[in-house]
């Protein structure tokens, strides 16, 4: 839940209620990152990295969506980059603070760690976690000595961890996806993805999950980042439910309709973190002015289960 939503507080109420929260590294610098980690009030949290598996964007195909892009920008008086930013989202940085902080677990997203950033880490007393999003996935996993598999499904919110972007995602349930993975990996599983009640984490525990994981029922916790702009499209009627689309950062990311995204999802390229960084003016700008349709409204199928209370008050319930 990178970008805002997740927060110290939220961390620390997972915490509370007995679950196990997950810090969101990426987008933040590392100063950011460090501050945040000082701030944690438990030792019971992890931390997510992004991990650098870019997808490179055809620099045509960047400058004609980019065109495209104009007169929005310009609607919102914000400059968008006409070079392709192909940054690492600070990677070896953050490596290096979570080696010195060393929280007990780590888990990486959009790819494999590095082998030598990821015995530094190991080495630091870490346990590290990847999320995968198909068997295959699990097995280059389990070859790289990752301790606990992470396996999302279709059915979540935001970004898909997908290793192979360019490739389109499938349609498994995540039960079915969870006893896929099991049986070509043998290491603990935490699920996830489109859980919208305590029937769901059952079904998972019971496909063999030793945890679940959830991330859209919080975004209206009391405790989330989530923007007045973005909880309001959340509880708002008639948004229908969530798509995939590669429109806001040119991977795969699933996320209640926009009109964004039907304006410029056919026209999108493949090219992460080029497109992000060129949607993010837009949508920054937007979230300030209250305009929901042009920003991300990621959203997993659950999300009409999403409750505004105590984020402690949602896990307990969950877990009942």
């Amino acid at each position: 839940m990178a970008g805002g939503p997740t927060t110290v507080a939220l961390v620390d109420a997972a915490a509370t209620a007995r679950s196990f929260g997950f810090l969101a590294a990426g987008y933040k610098s590392p100063e950011t990152l460090a501050g945040e980690l000082e701030a944690v009030g438990s030792e019971r949290f992890g931390v997510n990295l992004f991990a650098p598996a870019p997808v490179p964007v055809d620099l045509a195909a960047y400058r004609a969506y980019r065109e495209r892009l104009l007169p929005l920008a310009a609607r919102f008086e914000v400059e968008l980059p006409e070079v392709p930013v192909e940054d690492d989202d600070a990677w070896g940085a953050k490596v290096d603070l979570l080696v010195a902080a060393a929280p007990r677990v780590v888990s990486f997203t959009f790819g494999l760690p590095d082998a030598e950033s990821a015995a530094r880490l190991r080495a630091a007393g870490c346990l590290l976690a990847q999320t995968v999003t198909d068997p295959h996935e699990a097995r280059l996993a389990a070859d790289a000595g990752l301790d606990v598999l992470v396996v999302q499904a279709p059915a979540a919110g935001g970004h898909s961890g997908t290793f192979t972007p360019e490739r389109p995602i499938g349609s498994s349930p995540l039960p079915d996806l969870v006893r896929a993975v099991l049986a070509v990996a043998d290491l603990p599983v935490i699920a996830g993805g489109g859980v919208g009640g305590s029937a769901d984490v059952r079904v998972a525990m019971a496909a063999g999950a030793s945890a679940v994981a959830v991330g859209t029922l919080l975004l209206l916790a009391d405790e989330a980042g989530t923007s007045a702009t973005y909880r309001g499209a959340l509880t708002g009627a008639g948004r229908g439910d969530p798509v995939l689309t590669r429109a806001y950062s040119g991977r795969p990311a699933r996320g209640l309709p926009t009109a964004f995204m039907a304006a410029h999802d056919a026209a999108a390229p493949l090219g992460y973190p080029a497109l992000h960084h060129l949607t993010t003016p837009i949508r920054r700008a937007a979230a300030a002015a209250g305009d929901a349709e042009n920003i991300n409204l990621w959203a997993g199928t659950g999300y009409r289960a999403a409750t505004a209370a105590p984020a402690a008050q949602i896990l307990s319930a969950l877990a009942r």
